[in-house]
């Protein structure tokens, strides 16, 4: 196969991707679901990991695993594609696109320990993998926001570029992408979680120039060529929190759309410092997301002497580290 794979690695993508597999015929990939029950059996099991696959039969993988006849069936003939999934891995590769897996050193460390199993098997990014987990803080908000918004997004962003913080966002248009922009220009670093195709992404020529600087990285849990839905938007949106240190929305509906989806979930599961613009002219999904427990970010907050770093850290008490995560495949 190409790419630097481990055993471990390549069993995940034999089972967990829909590279070079029909969508019509074949067996289909495993679910999140479905790979976490499994790896949980292989632990418990002879096999241990999941490169302890290999080379096993129907019938082993039946007595073993404790598996019907059609889940060791369809276990096998995943993994039997290896053929077709390194022509996809090759052209892959030669856009400049990697991947990486729970079973790997590499995969962001936060997403585990934040997310646990619910943790994606797979990560397809390009540009700089270094920068996923590194400190930052989340910039999240509406697509069709005001002037308003749009004016805080490009403030916040500028900050977090001349400050050295990542700007982790959604890499849509609006909120993501001015905040974004701003942070590239002040000569720092962005990272993008996809919920659209990473393939045409990649393909824009001012992110290609960012990407291969290494001051850019598109992630997605999703096919490089998938299209976006709705529903990876509001997948991905737990991603965005999980990588970074803090988090901050700037527009939020109320009570409808991903941003407040995203945030409501962010302040429940406790991930992180959720902050919300605050003042005269946000919208009324910002007031109530004060309410649920999110903290004020006050529009008036801004000035030119303004240490964005040293006012969010002052605003909470130090970030307790993580706690050591389980084997995690």
């Amino acid at each position: 196969m190409n790419m630097d794979l481990t055993a471990d690695s390549q069993v995940t993508l034999l089972l967990c991707s829909h590279l070079g597999l029909s969508d019509e015929t074949g067996p289909k990939p495993f679910t999140l679901g479905e790979w976490n029950s499994l790896t949980r059996k292989l632990l418990e099991s002879s096999l241990g990991a999941p490169s302890g696959l290999l080379g096993s039969s129907a019938d082993d993988l039946t007595a073993k695993l404790a598996l019907s006849d059609n889940e060791a069936g369809r276990l096998v003939q995943l993994l039997n594609r290896g053929g077709a999934l390194a022509v996809e891995l090759g052209r892959l590769e030669s856009l400049g696109i990697w991947i990486v897996t729970r079973a790997d050193e590499q995969y962001p460390q936060r997403l585990k320990q934040r997310l646990k199993r619910a943790a994606p098997a797979l990560l397809f990014g390009a540009g700089e993998r270094a920068l996923l987990g590194q400190p930052g803080l989340a910039v999240v908000g509406s697509r069709n926001v005001d002037d308003h918004g749009k004016t805080y997004a490009d403030l916040v962003g500028n900050a977090c570029g001349r400050e050295g913080l990542v700007l982790y966002s959604g890499g849509a248009r609006g909120v993501d992408a001015v905040s974004t922009q701003a942070a590239l220009d002040a000569r720092g670093t962005a990272v993008g979680v996809l919920a659209h195709s990473l393939e045409k992404a990649i393909r824009a020529p001012d992110a290609r120039s960012k990407l291969e600087s290494g001051d850019l990285v598109f992630v997605t849990p999703y096919s490089p060529n998938a299209g976006f839905s709705v529903g990876a938007a509001m997948g991905r949106n737990k991603l965005i929190y999980a990588l970074a240190d803090y988090a901050l929305v700037i527009a939020s509906d109320a009570g409808r759309g991903g941003t407040w989806a995203g945030a409501i979930e962010a302040i429940n599961a406790k991930w992180l410092p959720l902050f919300v613009l605050d003042g005269p002219n946000v919208p009324e999904g910002n007031c109530q997301l004060l309410q649920k427990g999110a903290i004020s970010f006050p529009d008036s907050l801004f000035a030119p002497s303004l240490d964005l770093r040293e006012w969010l850290q002052a605003q909470v008490p130090a970030l307790a580290p993580s706690p050591e995560q389980a084997r995690l495949f």
